[in-house]
């Protein structure tokens, strides 16, 4: 009599809750894998996905108490709870909770980064001072405290400059400084955070997206941006533009991104960078991080290629080796659709736009009655549309379409 198979042990993953589900989401769909939900107090979370989730086994993390002794209750926690999954993998898709969350996750004994690989991805300094010594071409930069810091780096290096929080993402509190005269529209520093001035790039900006297994890039996508993102602050198109597989690129993403993972020593997962192209032709390397800002540009390579992005990235973090198989032969890019202060009184709605041309997907965050107070920063916005097209030239100008034909009205007396 043959023997009965032993069915496989599932993996089991301890998964940080980002501020945006759609990762989340798609690993709690996911059949192979047992789910320990990290959570940390500080995060805001709907009454619909806390209730939504309720069955996932969560430890939430309380943020005011110390790090280290939240790890021993989280494992008093495991050790005393019959029937939970002991997790042995670990992954952090927030880019915001990298330093507690990757330091946690070694208290626990989990893999993680260390503690200068936090850095090199999240503290902007530590980040271009890794860059200086693997010679890899970036903006000069000067940690500031006052806005006359400001003034002597610009008078050394030039006008325009960009002033920015150390540790920051979507270009939260970053300003572009055109001149000494400039600083007068720039809100005083907020002592609580660290301050940092740098060049301003004048060029072309591509987002650059990887996936990672035991240190070796699988493969790596290339985005463009129709301007740069800070420009997109100031009211101009706010997209990224996933280039189609057939498209000539203007750099080799893989051998890129095998760099920066090398540099950095990643182990696996997502990796996502910015680099500018200079008007006159220099490659300048922009920020990196192991974080989804969102998962809207991953999501953009997964349609343009016919894959599941999201399933390739979770299985690095489970120790597999992946293996995608590309399906399409399409550009596809996400347009951020523009927002407002104040009650909104009418706007387009999502069955309208999906009528327009090259248009695949809508969601709206804002309707009638809202009112909305937007941040200063790169993913505010009252939703957002995909578009495919042939090229990505293609998908820009129906980009540029949808937004002649949105339409957001304001009764601006609310604004605050």
């Amino acid at each position: 009599m043959s023997a009965v198979p032993t069915p496989p042990v599932r993996p089991a993953l301890l998964l940080v809750e980002g501020r945006r589900a759609t990762f989340t989401d798609h690993v709690l769909a996911r059949d192979d894998v047992d789910v320990v939900l990290l959570r940390f107090d500080s995060v805001p979370l709907s009454e619909e996905y806390v209730a939504r989730t309720a069955h996932v086994p969560t430890f939430t993390l309380d943020t005011s108490a110390p790090l280290q002794d939240e790890a021993a209750r989280y494992l008093r926690w495991m050790n005393g709870t019959e029937g939970l999954p002991r997790p042995a993998y670990f992954c952090d898709p927030d880019e915001s909770l990298q330093a507690a969350a990757q330091r946690f996750a070694a208290l626990v004994g989990l893999p993680h980064l260390s503690e200068e690989q936090v850095g090199w991805v999240r503290d902007k300094k530590a980040m271009k001072d890794r860059y200086a010594a693997l010679a890899i071409p970036h903006a000069a930069y000067r940690p500031v405290s006052t806005l006359s810091d400001v003034t002597g780096f610009g008078e050394e290096h030039g006008w325009p400059v960009v002033l920015k929080p150390v540790a920051s993402d979507s270009c939260t509190g970053t300003y572009r400084i055109d001149s000494p005269d400039g600083l007068a529209d720039v809100p005083p520093l907020d002592p609580g955070l660290e301050w940092m001035v740098e060049e301003y790039v004048r060029g072309r900006e591509f987002q650059l997206c990887a996936v990672v297994s035991r240190g070796v890039v699988l493969d790596a996508y290339l985005s463009k941006n129709p301007v740069p993102v800070l420009e997109a602050l100031d009211g101009k198109i706010n997209a990224n533009i996933g280039y189609a597989p057939s498209e000539e690129i203007p750099v080799d993403a893989r051998e890129l991104a095998q760099g920066l993972t090398d540099g950095l020593g990643i182990p696996h997962g997502y990796l996502h960078g910015e680099f500018f192209l200079t008007d006159d032709g220099k490659f300048v390397m922009g920020e990196v991080a192991t974080g989804f800002g969102g998962c809207e540009v991953p999501m953009n390579h997964g349609l343009a290629f016919g894959f599941d992005f999201l399933r390739v990235i979770l299985d690095t973090y489970l120790d597999r080796v992946p293996l995608p198989e590309y399906t399409r032969d399409r550009a596809v890019g996400d347009l951020l659709l523009p927002t407002a202060p104040g009650r909104v009184v009418h706007i387009s709605s999502e069955e309208e736009l999906m009528r327009l041309p090259g248009v695949i997907g809508a969601r709206l965050t804002a309707a009638p009655g809202d009112v909305l107070d937007p941040p200063r920063a790169s993913h505010a916005a009252s939703g957002h549309v995909r578009v495919e097209g042939a090229t990505a030239d293609e998908v820009e100008q129906r980009m540029h379409t949808v937004l002649r034909h949105f339409e957001l009205k304001m009764d601006e007396e609310t604004a605050s």
